[in-house]
């Protein structure tokens, strides 16, 4: 049962949320509360906010706020819990968007509020923002209490200003291993590694967080033999811990060592989490080793209880895709109940990039019929769908839509993409054609591709022209180099190239990307009742 009576008649809140194991239970809970007209028990509506804003059970952010816009009067709690799971998500400028909601309706903040919008202000390095918050902190007398100060010294160590992180870290912050942690991280963040080592050292108590800091410090800066020593000398790790560790040999390109590690993980115990089979997947791919990626596949369904969020489905379809597996990243793709930008640029791409052009091409004009816009990492995977099954011409009407329909900008990589098309069939007059249209400066690569193309085709005037304006770029780099030596010792009449045949320039070189966090954030302002918070990010 979902309610119980009380002596007074009241409803007793039952612990109904935490039988939730996916997104469709906590929706069928939140139906009967409406159904049976229990929206003005507090208590349900507090742990419906708090299940969903924290995204218990999946990705539910998004619908934390549908939830919290139909509540009439938030409380203290659930403002501030809105605040918190925001902050915590991949778009924490939407913490930001609560706060001026909630200053807005004057509502009075407390201890809990100012540490998770700082934080944002952190994420989103938006100093100005940052330094209004602040001055709110003191103006509501919150900056002796630990928790807002330890996090605004986070703040000012991150992004803001060293100085005054430096005057907060005073005799009461020393005492506090989380002020500690707090000034290493702010120096480990902004690159000063020997000054976050010496705080470190300097820490008269060290707790798990503070190895952690000083662990991924090395590790995001590729120190990974500094990160290694503090990692085998930690009196307890947590799963930060070994995820520090993991992310930074997939970082560094040492695969084997980040699946080595997840294994002397599981012997002793240790629970992973999403962000450890992100990068294990990462690093599957990138090995293109199919067998440990299935073992991570089946681990995932095992922790998720075959509900997954879907970035960890995104990271499983452009695994499979990257292994050469497109019936099962095509099975993955198809079993993602809200698909984004990102699952499609993955199986698009994916299936481009290993020679199966039509079912991509395919798969992106089914994509027109959603309401999922592309992006540009989108156009070039069909782009390059395009020039593998050799559809010039309707590679042509792709490249188009970019700017007529999609309002997308195309970039070097599509400009590059396109050339190469052209180049491959043949068409070189026409790549010549089109180089001249570009409105941006041509890159050495473009011109690599086309002096490439005129050697495989044997058009010998095209390919000067090109070799000129290589030579007159002077890039200096080593398949320059190769290409134009190959044309002049061509240009001797009677000689034969004795180097090995000249390869044309694959799409891997022209640089295509299929990630799975597609954020851009615009320039963001919020009005805060007379005085506008900007940042550009």
């Amino acid at each position: 049962m979902i309610k119980n009576k009380t002596s007074d008649g009241h409803h007793r809140s039952a612990p109904i949320f935490k039988k939730c194991t996916n997104i469709r239970s906590l929706k069928q809970i939140h139906a009967y509360i409406i159904v049976n007209r229990l929206t003005s028990v507090r208590r349900f509506i507090r742990e419906l906010v708090y299940t969903t804003a924290m995204s218990v059970v999946g990705d539910t952010l998004e619908y934390a706020h549908q939830v919290f816009a139909q509540i009439r009067k938030p409380d203290m709690f659930m403002w501030n819990t809105m605040i918190r799971g925001s902050a915590e998500s991949p778009n924490p400028v939407q913490a930001i968007a609560v706060y001026a909601r909630m200053y807005n309706r004057c509502v009075k903040p407390d201890e809990y509020t100012f540490p998770f919008v700082l934080k944002a202000c952190t994420k989103l390095s938006w100093v100005k923002t940052g330094l209004a918050i602040h001055g709110r902190v003191e103006r509501f007398g919150f900056g002796s209490n630990a928790f807002v100060r330890n996090t605004l010294l986070f703040f000012h160590a991150n992004c803001g200003d060293l100085e005054v992180a430096a005057k907060l870290f005073d005799a009461s912050a020393k005492a506090d291993v989380v002020a500690w942690s707090a000034l290493t991280a702010g120096y480990a963040r902004r690159g000063d590694l020997e000054v976050a080592r010496k705080l470190f050292d300097d820490m008269p108590v060290k707790d798990v967080v503070s190895w952690n800091v000083m662990i991924t410090a090395y590790a995001e800066r590729g120190e990974m033999e500094r990160a290694r020593k503090l990692f085998d000398e930690v009196p307890e790790r947590d799963v930060v811990t070994w995820n520090a560790m993991i992310a930074g040999y997939v970082h560094c390109g040492s695969n084997e060592p980040a699946l080595e590690l997840f294994e002397e993980m599981s012997r002793i115990g240790g629970c992973p989490d999403e962000v450890t089979m992100l990068s294990l997947l990462s690093a599957c791919a990138d090995l293109g080793d199919l067998e440990n990626g299935e073992k991570i596949h089946n681990k995932v369904l095992e922790m998720s209880s075959g509900d997954m969020s879907t970035l960890l489905a995104n990271a499983l379809v452009n695994m499979y895709a990257k292994c050469g597996s497109k019936e099962k990243a095509l099975e993955v793709f198809w079993l993602i109940r809200e698909k984004d930008v990102a699952s499609w640029n993955s199986i698009i791409g994916g299936l481009a990039l290993h020679g199966h052009a039509e079912e991509s091409i395919n798969l992106f004009k089914e994509m027109q019929s959603t309401t999922i816009s592309p992006n540009e990492t989108t156009l070039f995977g069909v782009l390059a769908a395009c020039r593998q099954a050799g559809k010039v011409d309707e590679g042509y009407e792709y490249f188009d839509l970019m700017r007529s329909k999609y309002k997308i900008e195309p970039t070097i990589k599509h400009f590059a993409i396109m050339v190469e098309m052209l180049g491959h069939a043949g068409r070189l007059k026409g790549a010549f054609d089109f180089i001249d249209s570009m409105k941006i400066e041509p890159s050495a690569i473009i011109w690599r591709i086309l002096l490439g193309a005129c050697r495989i085709h044997g058009d010998v005037e095209l390919e000067k022209r090109a070799n000129e304006q290589l030579l007159r770029m002077r890039t200096g780099q080593g398949g320059d180099c190769v290409l134009l030596s190959n044309t002049c010792f061509k240009s001797f009449p009677g000689r034969q190239s004795k180097t090995n045949p000249l390869r044309g320039v694959e799409i891997s070189e022209v640089g295509f990307a299929s990630t799975n966090k597609v954020f851009s954030m615009p320039t963001a302002m919020v009005e805060l009742n007379g005085f506008e918070l900007w940042e550009e990010a």
